[in-house]
């Protein structure tokens, strides 16, 4: 496999892997449409949501608690060693 693309993968992997942590902080706090954080709390969306919309449709439901970014996390964990261990 052609360097560049393991690269891009992996530069790919820790995008996702940021922009998933980055949701679940930004969880944490009433961010609201006139915040200036605003536009990027919808990028994070954007990006984060057709991974953990798949993932929490396949997981069962749990009262409060959403564990679709946990399982993302450890999918991401996962690609990443897979083409590491193919490098």
């Amino acid at each position: 496999m052609s360097l560049f693309i393991l690269t891009f993968i992996n530069i790919l992997c820790t995008v996702i892997y940021v922009a998933v942590l980055a949701r679940v902080l930004s969880s944490w706090f009433n961010i609201g449409p006139s915040s200036p954080f605003f536009v990027v709390l919808r990028v994070i969306y954007a990006l984060t949501e057709p991974i953990l919309g798949p993932i929490r449709k396949m997981l069962p439901k749990t009262a409060m608690f959403d564990f679709s970014p946990i399982v993302a996390i450890l999918l991401i964990q996962v690609v990443r060693w897979v083409f590491r261990s193919i490098m």
